[in-house]
C-alpha cells in the first residue's frame, strides 16, 4: 500500500517533545536510533549535536529543501487553522497559546531544513517508507514513529499498521509509537486489535503514560518488541 503524499501533513516536532512523547532516558538517547517518518522534526540533528546516533527515514527527503520548505509552509497554514479553530481539543500547559506552538514548530523546522543537505550526505536522512524500510535486521537498537501511524487512521489501514509495525520491529530491537489516537482525538479503531494480532506472533506489547498531551488524550505511546 502506498500512501498519498497530500493526506500526510509534513510538520516536525522538537527534541524536547520527542523526549516526552516516547519517554526517553539519558541512556536511550545513546542507542542507534531510526525515526520513521521523521519528516521535518529537529530531533536528528539536534541529538547528532550530542554525540548520539539518529537515522531518520521518510518519504519526502527525495524533494529539494525548498520543496520540503514549501510543504511545511502549507502545513503550518492547515495546522494553525485547525488549533485556532479548535483550542478545546489542545492542552495549553506545556504550550500556552497557538502562537508559542507555531514558534516552538517553526524553530524546530528550521533546524531540520539548515541540516537537511549535510543530512543528507551523512547518510542521516534516508529515503523510505514505511512499511518497507532499507535497513538491515536489528541495525539499530529503538525504532521511534510520532504522529503517523494510528492518528492517520483515516487513510491507513489496519494491515497497513500491523507491516510496518513488524517491519519497524525487524530493523530495530524496540520500537515505539505516539500518539494513539486519530486526528479527532479518539483512540484509533485498529490500535486494539493490532496489539490483539502482535501479542498472537509473539510481540511483547505494552502502552505506556507520556509525560506530554498536546492534542487531547494524545499521551500515551506503544512498546513493542519481538521475542
Amino acid at each position: 500500500m502506498r500512501i498519498k503524499f497530500e493526506n500526510i501533513l509534513i510538520w516536525g516536532r522538537s527534541t524536547e517533545e520527542y523526549i516526552k512523547m516516547f519517554g526517553l532516558t539519558v541512556e536511550d538517547i545513546k542507542l542507534k536510533i531510526i525515526d520513521c517518518a521523521g519528516g521535518p522534526a529537529s530531533f536528528n540533528v539536534e541529538i547528532t549535536r550530542r554525540g548520539g546516533n539518529v537515522v531518520s527515514c521518510d518519504p519526502i527527503y527525495k524533494l529539494s529543501k525548498s520543496e520540503i520548505t514549501q510543504r511545511i509552509q502549507e502545513a503550518n497554514r492547515e495546522v494553525m487553522n485547525a488549533v485556532q479553530g479548535n483550542p478545546d481539543n489542545f492542552v495549553w500547559q506545556d504550550i500556552q497559546s497557538p502562537s508559542q506552538l507555531l514558534n516552538i514548530r517553526r524553530s524546530a523546522m528550521q533546524e531540520f531544513i539548515e541540516d537537511f543537505t549535510l543530512g543528507i550526505q551523512e547518510k542521516r536522512y534516508v529515503i523510505g517508507e514505511l512499511p518497507t524500510l532499507p535497513f538491515a535486521d536489528r541495525q539499530f537498537d529503538l525504532a521511534l514513529c510520532s504522529h503517523f501511524l494510528f492518528i492517520y487512521s483515516e487513510h491507513l489501514s489496519e494491515e497497513f499498521h500491523l507491516a510496518s509495525i513488524a517491519e519497524m520491529c525487524r530493523v530495530a530491537i524496540e520500537t515505539r509509537i505516539f500518539p494513539l489516537v486519530d486526528t479527532s482525538g479518539k483512540q484509533s479503531p485498529f490500535l486494539l486489535p493490532v496489539i490483539n494480532q502482535l501479542i498472537k506472533q509473539g510481540y511483547k506489547v505494552e502502552i505506556r503514560q507520556a509525560s506530554y498531551e498536546f492534542q487531547k488524550t494524545g499521551n500515551k505511546f506503544l512498546r513493542l518488541s519481538k521475542s
